[in-house]
């Protein structure tokens, strides 16, 4: 598959944007760091997905990291320079990565590998599928800090994995490795030696998707949150109104009656 680069933001940012075929690749990019979050890389993360949300030819979005690890969490170094935790606290909030990542019409496939520890992770959860090398880690160890996950962390994790599982994760803040996440099900899955690297699964599967028809594609993705965060009634509503904006012949066997489908 033929590969043209994006210029912004250059290959030597803290983060990389490639367009690869359909597929926006956005590369955390400060591996000497264990690519921790720093301002510098919340500002570049943010410009990398706003890029890739605007792009006319993305269909499908790759988040991963150069280096042995996909991110040891946030730049802890930052808080000190602040006038307070407070204010360093607002900045994080105001440079905030999460909501456009949270919020791209686009399915998202995460490539994890090494240490996925706090803001790591959050990011990783807030992406539509998980895909993770052998070697992962993922954690929250924030408390153990004497601080709570800030970037999404218990409310994605609760929607993820449920209250009953995430509680032992933020309040025991124990690491975890890549079958213990898959088991308890932060992770869809591990790629094997046999498919390469997980960049490489990451790449294959949005390419996959890319191939796919966009509104289709927004259309699912749209439904399956609304399905997560509302009532049946409401998810079936939301998911009725979708298909029918797709067009006649594409709203699905259930798509004309009140509780059709599967």
């Amino acid at each position: 598959m033929s590969s043209t680069a994006d210029p912004v933001p250059p290959t030597d940012d803290p983060v990389r944007f490639e367009l690869i075929g359909q597929v926006a690749r956005i590369t955390l990019n400060r591996p000497e760091t264990l690519n921790i979050v720093s301002v510098a890389v919340r500002d570049a993360l943010i410009e990398a997905v706003l890029a890739a949300r605007d792009h006319p030819d993305v269909r499908a979005v790759v988040l991963a990291a150069a280096g042995r690890h996909f991110s040891a969490g946030a730049d802890l170094s930052e808080f000190g320079s602040a006038d307070s935790v407070f204010e360093a606290r607002r900045i994080r909030w105001d440079r905030d990565p999460w909501g456009p990542l949270w919020s791209l019409p686009h399915p998202v496939v995460v490539a994890l590998h090494g240490y996925s520890l706090a803001a790591g992770l959050e990011m990783a959860l807030l992406c539509d599928i998980r895909l993770a090398a052998p070697d992962t880690v993922v954690g929250l160890p924030e408390t153990r800090l004497a601080m709570l996950p800030a970037a999404g962390g218990t409310p994605r994790l609760t929607k993820v994995i449920g209250p009953h599982g995430a509680l032992p994760v933020v309040m025991t803040a124990d690491n975890l490795d890549a079958r213990t996440a898959v088991a308890r099900g932060l992770i869809h899955r591990i790629v094997g030696p046999e498919e390469g690297t997980v960049d490489d699964a990451a790449l294959a599967l949005a390419s996959r998707w890319a191939r796919l028809d966009p509104p289709l594609l927004r259309a699912a993705k749209r439904a399956l949150r609304a399905a997560a965060d509302l009532p049946l009634s409401d998810g079936l509503a939301t998911e009725r109104r979708l298909g029918l904006g797709l067009g006649p012949g594409r709203a699905g066997a259930g798509g004309s009656g009140g509780s059709g489908g599967s």
